[in-house]
């Protein structure tokens, strides 16, 4: 019996449970309230091209930033058995260093995009791996080390453009925050995609997933097995410092313009929730990427929901901190065990039942 219950509750699909629940539940909801949510048109934007539009659309391209945020912060945490919540702060920096090369001087063309970007990524990178050192090396518990860019980030994206929020305009940047022509699919849900394809291929050619859990789950275990933990630790951040340029950029791109104070503001928390969500431990460890990608959606489509039933902007964070505290709570290892220990009792009933039946006749 013992064996079953880890095959059903220990393998990926058991770890994915809570969000695949969670988006059933929340789908099943609007459904009842509204069989019109999920509807999904064929509209002509702006700029004369045919896009898909509807509230799953807005969904799922509004968790595009949270999305691939989450794939660097499981990562983190995997490894660390912590939480970076600094990565508001630093996809701010991120965002300003890609204003800072667009503005320049001259026209902006593709190759300066993608060198914008690439500077974006470097400094993102430099950042998370002083986060990181700070982490692997001089062993400070992830959040307190991370609370130093999270208090100093913003101003440092601020002196960036000189206290400015300059404007950036493209044909390309809006491609990049809204649509590529004759495509009707969002680019940033194509951007996430693509990120995810990488991440996974990243895994599938190397060995850093097994070495991070493997560090996660007992750092001097791993490394009496020779592993490098205080590396594999600062990797962790370096590739969540990509995911936090990435999404820095796209938050750019749809805002044409850099506002440091309010570019992916609180988005830290959510990212935290994703990865929790989405079946992962906190404390590091084992980690499936797609559940906190799944867990951002949830988070979104949450919020999409709250916003459609005229809840007041004021109240949205407080009815989404009740919902996402009962989703944690539910996923809890106590909840978890309880859930088991029960299906075992009556598993074992079953038969005692029977028994007693074949006993009386």
């Amino acid at each position: 019996m013992k064996k079953k219950e880890r095959k059903l509750f220990g393998n990926g699909l058991g770890q994915l449970a809570i969000p695949i629940i969670a988006i059933c539940v929340l789908v099943i909801f609007n459904l009842i309230r509204d069989p019109s949510f999920f509807s999904i048109e064929l509209l002509q934007n702006s700029d004369g091209n045919i896009v898909l539009s509807g509230n799953l659309i807005s969904v799922i391209n509004g968790a595009s930033e949270l999305a691939i945020l989450a794939i660097g912060m499981t990562l983190v945490t995997a490894a660390c058995g912590g939480q970076d919540i600094s990565v508001g702060a630093a996809a701010a920096i991120a965002g300003s260093t890609f204003v800072k090369v667009l503005k320049s001087g001259g026209q902006i063309t593709g190759f300066k995009v993608l060198l914008a970007f690439l500077l974006a990524c470097l400094v993102a990178v430099i950042f998370a791996s002083f986060n990181g050192t700070l982490v692997a090396v001089f062993k400070i518990q992830p959040m307190i080390a991370t609370l130093i860019l999270y208090t100093c980030g913003r101003s440092i994206a601020y002196w960036i453009n000189g206290g400015a929020t300059p404007t950036v305009e493209s044909p390309i940047l809006t491609a990049i925050g809204g649509f590529i022509p004759w495509i009707p699919v969002p680019t940033p849900i194509l951007i996430v995609l693509v990120m995810a394809v990488i991440i996974k291929v990243f895994f599938r050619f190397t060995s850093i997933e097994l070495f991070t859990q493997s560090v996660g789950i007992n750092g001097s275990a791993a490394r009496l097995n020779g592993l490098n933990s205080t590396f594999i630790k600062i990797l962790s951040f370096m590739i969540l410092g990509v995911c936090v340029a990435v999404s820095g950029c796209i938050g750019v791109s749809r805002l044409g313009l850099i506002n440091h104070e309010t570019l992916l503001l609180d988005i830290e928390m959510d990212a935290i929730l994703a990865v929790a969500i989405g079946g992962n431990s906190l404390g590091g460890g084992r980690f499936k990427i797609s559940g906190s990608i799944m867990g951002a959606y949830v988070i979104q489509m949450l919020t999409i929901t709250l916003w459609a039933m005229k809840v007041p902007s004021t109240n949205v964070k407080a009815y989404k901190a009740i919902v996402i505290v009962l989703l944690v709570v539910a996923g809890s290892p106590v909840v978890k065990k309880w859930f088991e220990k029960t299906v075992s009792r009556f598993k074992n009933r079953k038969p005692e039942v029977a028994a007693k039946g074949a006993g009386e006749s």
